[in-house]
């Protein structure tokens, strides 16, 4: 971001025909470094408040869910538009908990640029390197803004020379604070812009723009000519390049110029320095942020295809085009119902319009692929919670979209008469379960409407309803996001709910071959029972579930009663024989029996088929399983020993690691999963936020005999 000097333009938002005139912009950082109030003074300085809010007093524009406003920091994805000289910069503030990476990567999605917000007291955590990496792979240009130089620990250039070592060489500040202060006390006087070298003066009540005095300008000269080598080499201007090596006094202008072409090519990165409770900065960077920061029509769009997978190609940021646009986030209003946050890529949205809704298919969340035409209703322009009717929406705007009723998060929206469809950004896995009950059993089936709207909401909310443990489990992404699912179902909803241990599916098996005798004789006069069978139980390999065999011979068992035989050793398989767990992997060989003419019947078999794998396994030993998966656990370097010891004292058997990119292992394991219901938490802790991980389910294990003691008397 080069300096200009030139001040924004407050006033009523007039409506934008042009893409050229937008620019969308994400927030990015890790929680605490100032994104939010950082909104609230842009929005302040150019004139859509006439005050900033405040995080204490739950005043602010971005944190208006009542749940931010109770926790006091950001959960949601929130839009405020702001104009600068005729151009509309959204501003797109996202959650910097990693909780709620979800809203961050839909943020991401409605986005042409990303400005980091890294605190000057903090410095960049593992959180926000992992965050540059997946913009850096989306190819979106960056800026940086280092944020509360107020601060008495503050370090401006500490942490900008952190950021070149996380980030890259391409970090580079354009303007330097300027310290004073009497008595001791350190404060940000004011700004030196590096390229116009001009000196921001905040002494005073207001800013004011002067010459430097030369002794500042002779020690930054330094950085300014590292800054200049930047942005030239980064532009590829050649011709530019000669002239600096042969000492040439550049104008600033054409400097100007490269470095808004190195930003949005992608390789330079400029630092801005900013206090925004004073506001030192803010009137800079928001002079430039409409000339940076790349508008949509100097963006690709992201593929697209027709609803049948044909590849479609040609279109662009055209407000003439056909209709693409993109659900990047749905919330449940109380009032109003369903509002779509919608980003428009091609053509012009306009409300009471039939548009064609291509559903994601994302089955793992238990959605489903869908399609309908359904007809828009009101547009609106999104600041906070407030959201102004508008007309029409033009290709690179952001709008609000109700009454969507069938549109989901991810989902896309096209014109009726020509159908299309964008492949979803990929939703991380939620990896932290949850049982959940309703606190009165009035509420289930309200509490089961609720879920199913939550999950439509975030997609980074899985909801499962296990069969055999008869749970319902909730899979998020941490405690903070569960904390936030569990507070919307009851003030929201209205659903009181209790929370429990989650019930980890064990299974039982013969640990040896054994014999059973099934006995089932009940003749007393009139029509009795008269089923007898002997069976053969053989342990087989983990996943191969019943193999029944037929070995009888002479009829001693009627052919059509031996399948009522499998079918009672089906069912008592299902109940367990000895702590309730299923019983699995066997086979089970069926070699003599007996019948009565009158007494036998499929009723009288299947209990002899039960009774005979209960007496199986009285002669035997049973042994119980356990689910193991296998762990795929992502980390720095840094990070894998104590991630190996960890994962062997869960009883894991690690079996393998290979480097990744970034300097990090990927480190495989054999895990337990009663080892691991809580490990999205505990591995967050252990690799202090930068460890991710995959599960899948492996194979089901022998059980060790003291905890199979433990477990017995706990199946469900």
């Amino acid at each position: 971001m080069a300096d200009r000097s030139g001040s924004a333009t407050a006033g009523r938002a007039p409506t934008v025909d042009r893409p050229h005139d937008i620019r969308n912009v994400v927030l990015v950082g890790h929680s605490g470094a100032g994104k939010t109030t950082l909104v609230e003074s842009l929005l302040a300085a150019s004139g859509v408040l006439s005050r900033a809010g405040r995080i204490e007093d739950g005043t602010t524009v971005s944190d208006h869910d009542e749940v931010e406003v109770r926790q006091q920091r950001s959960v949601n994805l929130s839009v405020a538009p702001l104009w600068v000289d005729g151009t509309k910069v959204n501003l797109l503030d996202t959650p910097g908990y990693a909780d709620f990476v979800g809203e961050l990567r839909a943020g991401l999605r409605a986005a042409d640029a990303a400005l980091f917000v890294v605190s000057a007291v903090d410095g960049v955590d593992g959180t926000t390197r992992m965050l540059w990496e997946e913009c850096a792979a989306l190819g979106m240009p960056r800026a940086v803004a280092v944020t509360k130089l107020d601060h008495h620990r503050a370090d401006f250039f500490e942490v900008v020379a952190q950021c070149q070592a996380e980030f890259g060489e391409g970090v580079m500040p354009a303007y330097v604070p300027v310290f004073g202060g009497e008595g001791g006390t350190r404060m940000v006087r004011g700004l030196l812009g590096l390229l116009s070298q001009r000196y921001y003066d905040y002494s005073g009540d207001t800013p004011v723009e002067t010459d430097p005095d030369p002794e500042l300008l002779l020690d930054t000269e330094p950085m300014r000519a590292a800054l200049i080598e930047g942005v030239i080499q980064e532009s590829e201007d050649e011709t530019l390049m000669d002239r600096y090596m042969a000492g040439e006094r550049l104008d600033n202008a054409m400097l100007v110029a490269d470095l808004e072409a190195a930003v949005a090519r992608g390789g330079f990165h400029p630092v801005v320095a900013l206090s925004a409770l004073n506001g030192v900065g803010v009137p800079e960077l928001l002079r430039e942020l409409p000339l940076a920061c790349p508008s949509p029509v100097e963006r690709p769009l992201p593929p697209v295809a027709t609803p049948s997978g044909e590849e479609v190609t040609g279109l662009r940021c055209d407000p003439e085009g056909p209709l693409l646009a993109e659900v990047v986030k749905t919330v449940g209003d109380p009032y109003v119902g369903r509002v779509s946050l919608v980003r428009v890529f091609s053509g012009t949205l306009r409300p009471d319009r039939a548009v064609h809704v291509c559903g994601r298919g994302l089955a793992d969340r238990g959605h489903q692929d869908h399609e309908s035409n359904e007809r828009v209703g009101p547009l609106g322009v999104p600041l906070g919670r407030r959201s102004s009717p508008v007309g029409r929406v033009v290709a690179g705007d952001i709008c609000t979209v109700a009454k969507l009723s069938g549109a989901e998060t991810g989902d896309t929206l096209s014109g009726a008469d020509r159908p299309l469809r964008m492949p979803p950004w990929t939703f991380p896995e939620p990896l932290l379960p949850t049982a959940v009950r309703a606190e009165h059993t009035a509420d289930e089936d309200k509490l089961s409407q609720a879920v199913s709207r939550l999950t439509a909401e975030d997609p980074t909310v899985r909801v499962e309803v296990n069969s055999e443990t008869h749970q319902m489990v909730l899979w998020c992404m941490g405690e903070a996001h569960l904390d936030l699912v569990l507070d919307r179902l009851a003030n929201r909803y209205g659903v009181a709910v209790r929370t429990e241990e989650v019930v980890v599916p064990l299974r039982e098996t013969f640990a040896v071959p054994a014999q059973g005798l099934g006995r089932n004789v009940k003749q007393s006069g009139g029509h009795g029972e008269y089923g007898i069978c002997r069976i053969r139980v053989e342990p087989l390999p983990s996943g191969s579930g019943l193999e029944f065999v037929d070995e009888t011979v002479g009829g001693v068992v009627p052919r059509q009663y031996v399948p009522s035989v499998e079918k009672g050793v089906r069912a008592q398989m299902e109940q367990g024989v000895r702590s309730g767990y299923p019983m699995v992997d066997l086979r089970v060989t069926l070699y003599d029996g007996k019948a009565h003419s009158v007494d036998s019947s499929d009723m009288a078999f299947q209990k002899a088929g039960r009774l005979a794998l209960k007496d199986a396994a009285d002669r035997t030993r049973v042994a119980m399983l356990e689910p193991v998966d296998l762990v795929a656990v992502l980390v720095p370097e840094e990070y894998m020993g104590a991630v190996m010891s960890d994962l062997s004292a869960r009883r894991g058997r690690v079996v393998g690691s290979d480097p990744a990119p970034g300097g990090r292992i990927l480190v495989r394991a054999e895990v337990p999963q009663l080892e691991i219901v809580r490990y999205a938490v505990e591995l967050r802790s252990l690799s202090h936020g930068t460890g991710t991980f995959t599960r899948r389910y492996l194979r089901h294990e022998p059980l060790p005999p003291q905890l199979a003691k433990e477990y017995a008397t706990a199946a469900p």
